[in-house]
């Protein structure tokens, strides 16, 4: 498979790896601004259903987004063992609840493997490439087009 057009082949890149649904996927550590404990949040009535609520993070309150919902792999039931990966999506921060955090790897971006279009055409892929490791592949995950649309469109 070719690589993604936004990783020159000589770029090097760290990811890191996570868990949601039992799947594996990354993203790239430039984007993730810290990786916390499950805490509860507050519900909002009306929310998308991948939307568990907000919450407050040094005084900016963020939305907390059920990630395996939200790639449609069920809902997570969050408890203290689950994580939240705080995210920087231009200028908007989002909490993503993931099963787990595992590892950072370094890649070439050679490494990286263009994703096959499996989804409708007139959808933006959530999976941006594909990383080969031990257990198989990880996806490379797009935080922006992950986002339920009235997160990305509130001021």
């Amino acid at each position: 498979m070719p690589k993604p057009q936004q990783w020159a082949e000589d770029d090097v890149l760290e990811f890191v790896t996570l868990k949601a649904g039992g799947q594996s996927f990354c993203i790239e550590i430039t984007q993730i601004r810290e990786i916390r404990r499950w805490s509860p949040v507050t519900a909002l009535p009306q929310a998308e259903q991948a939307v568990l609520g907000v919450m407050n993070l040094r005084g900016a309150v963020i939305p907390i987004v059920d990630l395996a919902a939200r790639l449609g792999l069920g809902e997570c039931d969050a408890s203290p063992r689950h994580v939240i990966m705080v995210v920087a999506v231009g200028t908007k921060t989002v909490g993503l609840l993931v099963d787990s955090v595992s590892e950072i790897l370094t890649v070439n971006g050679e490494q990286i493997c263009e994703a096959p279009t499996m989804g409708r055409g007139d959808v933006p892929s959530s999976i941006l490439g594909l990383i080969s490791v031990e257990e198989g592949m990880s996806r490379i995950l797009s935080p922006g087009v992950l986002l339920p649309r009235g997160i990305m469109e509130a001021a």
